[in-house]
């Protein structure tokens, strides 16, 4: 081995160098083909693997099933929702929550609803871990640009943070969980023995009803009328009794009214009050009187009264009731005493004597009886005065005593009204006995002509009304 003879490892071949494996090493000594002898082979072989840093991990057990296996599409869901109607514009909004448990992400999904006037965006917050619990010095991470680590993290959220009916702040928004899924409960009952999770009634309450107070009544138009702006944007005609309209229809019922007030220029002043049976409403006249100071003319068009004890919230109105002789009316802060009435509203007060009082019956029986004094007593003194007067009563007399059975008395005023069509009292000389000779009232008699002739104004004219009381019953 002193030659140190090392054998060439290089050969040509056409010109090119071929590499050749060395079959004998230094000094001569034969080259083995692995490099090995059989004895460090063996050893090799043999030789358990040793660590050479760190501690020796445990093998796994048998049964052994890693997390992303066992928890794969497995995923928690709960339902929560985010309040926030204390800022301005807020509302409150419903989403989903779902907790994945095979790397322990969060996502959360919003719920949207028809017509709710938002963009369709299914996610609110994409799935990745959220971080609970930071690292002091890492409140200012820049996470919008940058992914949170371990290292500014010392808690992530973690399953049994998410509990039902606990809030929950995730990114600033405080989210409350009000339900979860079956798989959820029964997860939770087996990893935390939490038996039942309550499901929270998270559903709005409808407020209770406002109640709508009307404004006070300012005195224009109807109370009805003006009620309708309150009720509706654009307002309708209250409604109308169409049955007492059509039933009442042109009725009116006119009473004579005087003023009452300390003002002597208004003391002598007369009203006429009509009252519209269709509609309840009241107009007011005052006929005009020469050299009085005062325009006569419309004192209160047609419109319904209030009477002064009334509320705004129920008024109450006039009625035909509250109309008789003595009666006291307030409209509008005046005073006026019921003095008279005409003949319509006698009739309907004996018709409809069931609404009025006994105090309004009493007061239109007394007015009746002091009219009708008056008329008796000034007949008797014009029957004492004119000896006419008392002849033709006498002549009548007769007449009636001797032609009680006669046929022409049946109809004969109202066949002499016919052709009187001005309610005067007078027929032409020649109507007239044409009327009596298709009655067949015997106008040869001498008592008949007598009373002719005493009923006769002038040459043309005949009184009939004196004449028919001749053939009255």
């Amino acid at each position: 081995k002193t030659a140190f003879h090392r054998s060439q490892t290089l050969g040509y071949r056409n010109g090119y160098a071929i590499v050749r494996r060395p079959t004998v090493g230094i000094g001569g000594d034969r080259l083995q083909v692995n490099q090995l002898s059989q004895a460090e082979l063996d050893e090799l072989a043999n030789k358990a693997p040793v660590l050479t840093y760190g501690q020796p991990k445990q093998a796994p057990p048998a049964d052994f099933i890693p997390a992303h296996v066992a928890f794969d599409k497995k995923v928690l869901r709960f339902y929560a929702t985010w309040d926030d109607t204390d800022s301005m514009f807020g509302e409150c909004r419903n989403y989903i929550i779902h907790y994945y448990l095979m790397d322990d992400t969060v996502e959360i999904r919003e719920v949207h609803e028809r017509n709710d006037g938002r963009d369709p965006f299914p996610l609110l917050m994409n799935r990745q871990r959220m971080p609970k619990v930071l690292v002091e010095n890492s409140k200012n991470f820049p996470r919008c640009v940058l992914e949170i680590s371990d290292q500014e993290v010392l808690e992530w959220y973690t399953a049994k943070d998410f509990i039902v009916g606990k809030p929950l702040t995730i990114l600033g928004r405080t989210f409350f969980i009000y339900d979860c899924d079956p798989f959820t409960r029964q997860y939770y009952k087996e990893k935390f023995g939490i038996p039942d999770l309550p499901r929270i009634d998270v559903s709005k309450q409808e407020p209770p009803p406002v109640k709508q107070e009307l404004p006070p009544y300012n005195g224009f138009g109807l109370f009805e009328d003006s009620a309708q702006n309150c009720f509706v944007l654009i307002p309708k005609a209250p409604k109308t009794n169409v049955i007492k309209m059509l039933l009442h229809d042109n009725k009116v019922l006119r009473y004579l009214a005087a003023l009452e007030s300390p003002i002597p220029e208004d003391k002598g002043r007369r009203f006429i009050f009509s009252y519209f049976l269709a509609t309840d409403m009241i107009s007011i006249f005052e006929p005009p009187v020469r050299n009085s100071g005062i325009i006569g003319g419309k004192y209160l068009g047609r419109t319904k009264v209030v009477k002064p004890n009334s509320t705004a919230d129920n008024p109450i109105y006039y009625g035909p009731s509250d109309f008789y002789i003595g009666a006291v009316v307030e409209v509008f802060g005046h005073r006026f005493v019921i003095l008279d009435t005409d003949e319509y509203v006698l009739k309907y007060m004996e018709s409809n004597a069931a609404q009025y009082t006994p105090e309004a019956l009493s007061s239109i029986q007394n007015h009746i009886r002091k009219q009708e004094a008056p008329a008796s007593k000034l007949d008797n003194k014009q029957t004492e005065e004119d000896p006419g007067v008392q002849e033709m009563e006498a002549l009548i007399d007769k007449i009636q005593k001797q032609l009680k059975d006669h046929s022409c008395k049946d109809n004969i005023r109202e066949a002499f009204q016919v052709y009187d069509k001005e309610a005067s009292g007078y027929v032409d000389r020649e109507m007239f006995f044409k009327i009596c000779e298709s009655l067949n009232v015997p106008i040869d008699d001498s008592l008949v002509k007598e009373l002719i002739r005493m009923c006769s104004h002038g040459e043309a004219k005949i009184d009939y009304y004196n004449f028919v009381r001749a053939f009255a019953n």
